[in-house]
């Protein structure tokens, strides 16, 4: 039924049509052709010119009516320092393409209005070439463009400074790849460290990054629902790339946009000026932004309480794209320092210890011996201030080494943790310990049983070395007996052979 409505409404219409075509024709006979072409070209040349004035009110109405939902206008001024350049040249821009505009549009809807078609009316001079004319229509778009350009310029060398050591700055890195952002802060060395896509490893290294090279062991990595944390007032270098197909890394507050193309590293700079928190107190003072985030939740969050800064990709890269939206915060200095402190490098927390670390048994890194030292110390102080019996009196002495096969102390690892432990028995003065030996199950029993006791021996020496009364050390091997981890692979075996001490006495 619904289909023979519609079918009868279009031949109906197509016959109104046929119609008025044939009473035209009836017209132009009766009153001649010129006359009624005329009339026509008046009527339509009438009802462009009302449109026009239509047209141009509702584009300036609505470009005033919607302006604070606009980048530029209202709260969502530019909240990087470079950002407002970059908008005034957009207002230029906007004036001068406006009056361009304008002008055109009344022209072009003037003219049929204008000349319709009257009769007798007096025909337009042709000419083949006018200097002036031409001279002014081609120099007056120069002068405008050179000026555009050259403001353009200005304000691109200004937000692609040269840095040097001299300047304070933050440098992370963003790597897109179909459907997410990894970014990598550096640790307390402020250095990110290197990267070569042959390391790239899905399941244990997805950047890529060498951990050959001292800079990379304290950097952070974040994962995909991580915020990205910014420093407010503080310069920002980050260094952009993709690992498959062409990304664009752009933080639409911020007026930061660089393409990410894979395997041609870019970088963008930038000054964020305004925290989440301020952003939000702007949009707090808008009516547009006091209705409810979600209409289907009318008591929930307004719109400026759920407001995020947010990194997008503006590149289409496939089905995913919608999901490569990332949160963005900025907080104060200090905040952002406290949080940067807070996060564990991923060498520390994915690779350390394991079979891809290249530094195992040969290295401590300066922020590992601090923070093993704090801890180390904390998990004594927690065992001594036990009164229920529900702390271990064992502790796992994880930085110290021998050398392979062999019973020796590898000192020059080992004296970080072991001049530790001394520290706190001369706090503890009256504290005696046991220090256990332990192996895998790699070898012959008895020849293990004798290589932890030896272990534990040398350890207690190294001590007795540093001041300790021996009467206070008891070494003893437990060979292979007590594992706490399987044998069946090289990590468990590796935390197998360990050294422990047990608080005998506090």
């Amino acid at each position: 039924m619904i289909y023979f409505i519609a079918l009868a409404i279009i031949f109906l219409l197509a016959v109104i049509v046929i119609q008025i075509g044939k009473l035209s024709d009836l017209t132009a006979r009766i009153k001649g052709e010129e006359e009624a072409q005329y009339a026509t070209n008046r009527t339509q040349g009438t009802a462009l010119f009302i449109y026009m004035i239509i047209f141009l009110i509702a584009c300036i109405w609505s470009g005033w009516h919607y302006r604070n939902y606009m980048f530029g206008y209202g709260p969502l001024k530019s909240a990087s320092e470079h950002g407002y350049d970059v908008d005034l040249l957009f207002n230029i821009t906007l004036v001068l393409t406006g009056i361009i505009f304008i002008i055109t549009h009344v022209l072009l809807f003037w003219y049929p209005l204008r000349y319709g078609g009257r009769k007798n009316q007096k025909k337009a001079y042709f000419f083949t070439d006018n200097s002036t004319l031409e001279f002014i229509w081609t120099g007056v778009p120069v002068v405008t463009l050179v000026y555009l350009i050259i403001h353009g310029l200005i304000i691109m060398n200004n937000m692609f400074p040269t840095l040097t050591e001299e300047d304070k700055y933050i440098e992370i890195e963003a790597t897109g790849y179909q459907f997410a952002w990894d970014i990598r802060y550096p640790g307390q060395d402020g250095k990110l460290g290197n990267k070569d896509f042959r390391l790239i490893d899905p399941a244990s290294n997805s950047l890529g990054i060498d951990w050959r090279d001292e800079a990379s062991t304290d950097d952070i990595v974040l994962g995909g629902t991580d915020k990205i944390m910014l420093p407010k007032d503080s310069l920002v270098k980050v260094r952009i790339t993709a690992k498959d197909v062409l990304h664009s890394f752009f933080l639409p507050h911020f007026r930061v946009k660089m393409d990410a193309v894979p395997g041609m590293p870019t970088s963008f700079i930038f000054r964020p000026v305004k925290t989440s928190k301020e952003f939000r107190d702007e949009l707090k003072k808008y009516p547009e932004y006091q209705v409810p985030a979600d209409p289907k939740e009318p008591d929930g969050q307004k719109r400026w309480e759920s407001f995020e800064y947010e990194l997008a990709c503006a590149e289409l890269c496939g089905k995913g794209h919608y999901s490569m939206r990332r949160v963005v915060e900025v907080v104060e200095r200090e905040e952002f320092d406290a949080w940067l402190k807070a996060q564990k490098p991923f060498y520390v927390a994915n690779v350390r210890g394991t079979a891809n670390d290249p530094w195992a048994g040969k290295k401590l890194f300066p922020y590992e011996i601090a923070a093993r030292r704090e801890e180390l110390k904390k998990e004594v102080d927690d065992y001594v201030s036990d009164i229920t019996g529900s702390v271990s009196d064992i502790i796992i002495l994880k930085n110290v080494f021998y050398e392979t096969g062999a019973a020796e102390l590898n000192s020059s690892l080992s004296k970080y943790e072991l001049n530790t432990v001394a520290e706190i028995m001369r706090r503890y003065p009256t504290m005696k310990i046991e220090l256990a030996g332990h192996t895998d199950n790699t070898g012959d029993a008895t020849s293990n049983l004798e290589l932890s006791k030896a272990r534990a021996n040398n350890v207690k020496e190294y001590l007795v070395s540093k001041g300790i009364d021996a009467a206070r050390l008891t070494a003893k091997g437990y060979g292979q007996d007590q594992p706490i981890e399987s044998n069946d692979t090289p990590e468990g075996r590796n935390k197998n052979r360990r050294t422990e001490l047990r608080i005998i006495s506090k």
